[in-house]
């Protein structure tokens, strides 16, 4: 009987696996959704995701964080990696990412009216995405130069959220966020998207790093129509 049991918790031991997942802070409240779906299929694989920001987690990965895969929150980042030697294959676009405004004190934000508001945050654009995407944004309506001494900065998009509850009167995120059970807790807020056309696409991008077998199979999982309907359901393109 012993021998049968050490038999078994080898054989669990074998085939049970664990993947480290470098993940674009935007991806925070969709990553849970993707990775029960994923479970679903294969219950032995078990997913661990590393939430930062994409040029943080794109320097830690130069600097040898042993990730098995990095979800970033564009092309730039893994691709760069990609170029650098690092990674299996290409980079891929997993799904698209779109900007809005959000307030807990105002009500019909947008674009057009950020200059009458005292304090605007925003994700870091010199390591975010999303930040960056702000920032063109605003360029594109010709409000920067207004605007550009109320701007206060995040380190993440979540991190967006702790300045709006703490005070600030508008903020820009990833629309996702506004699915999140963490937005629901701040109780009742405005929200509008910000055109499309005002920034480039941000085309977020996944780069598989390591042979492992099963992080193979989660990076076929994101790329599969089954991730594409969560993606979608939780405010991505």
């Amino acid at each position: 009987m012993r021998k049968i049991i050490i038999f078994l918790l080898t054989s669990l031991f074998l085939f049970a696996s664990q993947i480290y997942v470098a993940t674009a802070a935007n991806l925070t409240y969709v990553m849970p959704k993707i990775v029960k779906i994923f479970n679903k299929k294969y219950p032995d694989i078990k997913v661990k995701f590393i939430t930062s920001s994409s040029g943080k987690l794109t320097a830690q990965i130069l600097n040898g964080a042993p990730y098995d895969l990095f979800l970033s929150a564009n092309m730039k980042y893994p691709n760069y990696l990609y170029n650098k030697g690092i990674g299996i294959k290409a980079p891929e676009i997993y799904a698209k990412g779109t900007l809005g405004i959000i307030s807990l004190k105002f009500k019909n934000v947008n674009i057009k009216n950020l200059t009458k508001y005292d304090s605007i945050a925003i994700s870091k654009p010199n390591t975010t995405p999303y930040g960056h995407s702000a920032i063109l944004a605003f360029k594109k309506t010709k409000i920067y130069n207004k605007i550009k001494d109320k701007l206060v900065y995040a380190e993440t998009i979540p991190a967006v959220l702790s300045y709006i509850k703490n005070g600030a009167d508008v903020g820009v995120i990833s629309k996702s966020i506004i699915y999140s059970n963490k937005i629901k807790n701040l109780g009742k807020f405005y929200y509008s998207d910000i055109d499309s056309s005002l920034y480039p696409p941000i085309n977020q991008g996944v780069l598989l790093i390591s042979k492992k077998e099963s992080a193979k199979k989660f990076y076929n999982f994101l790329l599969s129509k089954d991730a594409k309907k969560i993606f979608k359901k939780y405010g991505y393109q």
